[in-house]
């Protein structure tokens, strides 16, 4: 049969987590709350650090941005996926899939660029600390955060046009919850190698980047809080990167185990369901993350619900 592309309206089907019709409900409610606690803890997270002037460092301004890309990654996926369990539908538009590709891909990046770009922060705080504020100035916190969309934006912008090119037959069935970039290129019937190569070679450079940067940031990090002579100030300089730690070890352990578990695996809904640790409970799980542990953030919860409640 000849390869035919999909500009003529053409639909994949996503198989979701899983095909039995009793299970739905369940996955319908499970990620409709998981959903509603994402977007509600990261969002008071973004607004604790708007609404404190204490909270106005490079840390914090990094740390909302971190939640407002976890609000958008997780904005990309489930509400397709709750809309079609609704609608008992597994259908995606090639126009659909291609932008969900694309958004899903930014963000992403964005968690790791800004994951990388938190760890530096650390680095500077703990063993630059009398040049922390020279350092870490808002022009070079701003320059960070945008470089970091520009470089995801255009690699995300590759990929997508990357799969433009390719061609599909008959199998249009996604066994993921969304179009994954990695599943979608393996249904196409045309070569793919170019596809492959960029995808590895993105892999490699956006994600080993910024990971060799983070474990170049905490070597650093862990040598310096060695030299320190108190046991209380090493207690105090090691407590303001554990939540940091927690997330990146969530992020990246899930993230590479889903990749190096289902390499050269295709039709299995495996990476789907190993997915959702990086794309769903990892952006849930960021703002308990920072907040449990961390003083200021509660505080300024606090005042903010204070705030409101005063209002009412």
């Amino acid at each position: 049969m000849e390869p035919r592309n999909f500009s003529e309206n053409l639909e994949f089907l996503l198989l979701g987590l899983s095909e039995e019709a009793e299970l739905q409900p369940l996955i319908f409610g499970l990620f409709l709350s998981m959903y509603l606690i994402t977007v509600l803890g990261n969002l008071l997270l973004i607004l604790a650090v708007s609404s404190d002037p204490r909270l106005h460092t490079p840390m914090y301004f990094f740390l909302s941005n971190l939640s407002f890309v976890d609000i958008c990654l997780t904005s990309t996926t489930i509400p397709k996926m709750l809309q079609n369990i609704l609608t008992h539908s597994k259908t995606i538009t090639y126009e659909g899939c291609i932008t969900q590709m694309y958004f899903f891909l930014l963000f992403v990046a964005l968690d790791d660029f800004i994951l990388a770009v938190m760890a530096y922060d650390r680095y500077v705080a703990i063993c630059y600390p009398l040049h922390y504020t020279v350092l870490m100035n808002p022009r070079l916190c701003v320059l960070l955060v945008l470089v970091s969309w520009v470089i995801s934006a255009l690699h995300s912008l590759i990929e997508s046009l990357m799969a433009l090119r390719l061609s599909f037959c008959t199998n249009w069935e996604i066994p993921h919850f969304f179009c994954e970039l990695k599943q979608v290129v393996q249904l196409a019937c045309t070569d793919a190698f170019l596809n492959i190569l960029v995808m590895s070679l993105s892999a490699g450079i956006l994600g080993g980047g910024p990971l060799a940067g983070i474990l170049y940031s905490y070597t650093k990090i862990v040598s310096s809080i060695h030299r320190i002579s108190s046991a209380q100030g090493k207690y105090k300089a090691f407590s303001t990167c554990v939540s940091h730690l927690a997330v990146v070890a969530l992020f990246y352990f899930t993230g590479i185990g889903v990749y190096l578990s289902t390499a050269g695996t295709q039709n299995t809904h495996s990476s789907a369901i190993a997915s959702v640790i990086y794309t769903v409970v990892t952006p849930m799980l960021n703002p308990f993350i920072y907040s449990l542990r961390n003083k200021d953030i509660k505080m300024a919860l606090k005042i903010l619900f204070e705030r409101e409640t005063t209002k009412v």
